[in-house]
């Protein structure tokens, strides 16, 4: 029988939540990405993954992206059409349109649209003048879409500013097998996007559904490279070893970040390539969805987990459709951000120097969407370099025993920067050759020591 206490050995003076408001409002900027918004215009500047290429079949799909309802075809001639929900001529839903040799025909009146918005066809009308006219002065709005390794992606902006579509290094590894898949959130796309830069969580969060190593803090550090690149890395301590762990975040939504079951920080590892090459995006501003490749391969994840499953948790831990019980057990990512409300309330968030990334990244977001408001066009990722660009989500595991407890903080600081000046040295090569030069210096770190 356990042992009363009393009332009177409480300090009651301690607890505060009656006075303390714990309610605040969000970040509307950076959390309002519907048409017209700061943010939703900013975003419509870039290049989105918007559909898996498989899903895409003989009907259309109704979706919704940056807060607009669109539907997503594919006609006879394998071309896709990404276009306005609404027909333009009595406003039937093209969700439940025809798909044709070629283009999309309404299901109300037999009107026939090109993948451009184009009208190709106007059945049923014998006043040749007017169809002429109608033809020339009206279009069902519609986007442009490329195919790209099994992922349909939408630029939703105006076409005088469409921007080159950008062409990563991670997309041509040798080896590499990429899967698309996606998963879906149901809060707001920044609280998702936030964890690429927080090295800290991986720690608490994903320490028993990956490996031990996860579970160790280590140094941790942000980078700001150029207009555009944010890097969180955490070098830790595994044995007589020190994981060098790179997450990276390309605005407005690409990331990468290193493997989730291939390195564990047991074995020696060079330049390790990402797990998953993803974006975050907005579906309205209480649900988005993360498009990626899951990558398979010596440089990435194992084959085994090249399935739906698999990829659920190399994406947030744990596969997605579980109990409540199973979730409050093992919380992922999901059950992480979903749990702070469909839109955070960022005005009581209380930052500490492990959150800087987050607040790096989130103030170059808000100025690059105020910029905007100002006729300012925002940095896109093909600046970054005239071919393919460069990235920089990977893991490095080097044999470096440990000397004394005392300065091994510093040694790992050390050899954390080591391996990122290696990376970042190494920007003007591309493909097999940058990687054989970045592993070649790797590998000459611990021959210094």
């Amino acid at each position: 029988m356990s042992e009363t206490v009393s009332p009177d050995k409480h300090n009651f003076d301690a607890y505060c939540g009656y006075h303390q408001n714990w309610q605040g409002s969000p970040n509307a900027i950076l959390t309002q990405t519907n048409p017209h918004t700061p943010c939703g215009e900013l975003l419509r500047r870039y290049w989105h993954p918007i559909a898996i290429t498989g899903e895409i079949q003989t009907r259309p799909k109704l979706i919704r992206i940056l807060g607009e309802e669109l539907v997503v075809f594919r006609d006879g001639e394998g071309q896709f059409g990404l276009v306005h929900k609404k027909c333009p001529h009595r406003r039937a839903s093209m969700e439940y349109g025809n798909c044709q040799q070629r283009g999309i025909r309404c299901c109300y009146h037999g009107w026939r649209f090109d993948v451009d918005g184009s009208i190709l066809e106007i059945p049923g009308e014998s006043d040749e003048q007017a169809v002429i006219r109608t033809k020339a002065n009206l279009r069902l709005g519609a986007y442009p879409v490329i195919e790209f390794k099994g992922l349909l992606f939408a630029y939703l902006g105006p076409m005088e500013e469409r921007p080159k579509f950008p062409i990563y290094d991670s997309f041509d590894i040798s080896g590499m097998t990429m899967t698309p898949y996606a998963v879906h959130f149901k809060c707001n796309w920044i609280q998702v996007l936030d964890a690429i830069v927080d090295p800290v969580h991986t720690a608490f969060l994903h320490q028993s559904q990956f490996s031990d190593g996860f579970g160790k803090l280590g140094e941790i550090q942000f980078y700001h490279r150029d207009k555009l690149r944010f890097l969180g890395t955490a070098s830790r301590r595994v044995g007589e070893n020190i994981w060098v762990r790179v997450n990276e975040l390309i605005l407005p939504n690409f990331t990468q970040a290193g493997a989730a079951f291939a390195c564990d920080g047991s074995e020696v590892r060079y330049f390790g390539r990402s797990a998953f090459t993803r974006w975050v995006v907005p579906i309205d501003d209480e649900n988005c969805v993360a498009y990626a490749w899951g990558n398979f391969g010596e440089r990435g994840d194992p084959h085994e987990y090249n399935n739906q499953e698999g990829m659920e948790i190399i994406e947030q831990g744990e596969i997605v459709n579980r109990s409540y019980e199973e979730k409050q057990l093992s919380p992922g990512d999901i059950e992480a951000v979903e749990g702070m409300g469909t839109i955070s309330d960022h005005e009581k968030e209380c930052f500490v120097p492990g959150d800087r990334g987050v607040g790096m990244y989130r103030n170059r977001i808000r100025k690059y969407c105020l910029d905007l408001q100002k006729g300012i066009r925002p940095p896109q990722p093909s600046d970054l370099a005239s071919g393919s660009i460069p990235t920089y989500g990977s893991d490095t595991v080097l044999h470096i025993p440990q000397q004394d407890a005392e300065s091994d903080a510093k040694v790992l600081i050390q050899t954390n920067d080591q391996v990122m000046d290696i990376l970042f040295a190494n920007d003007n090569d591309v493909g097999d050759v940058r990687d054989n030069k970045i592993i070649q210096a790797i590998q000459s770190i611990t021959q210094s020591k």
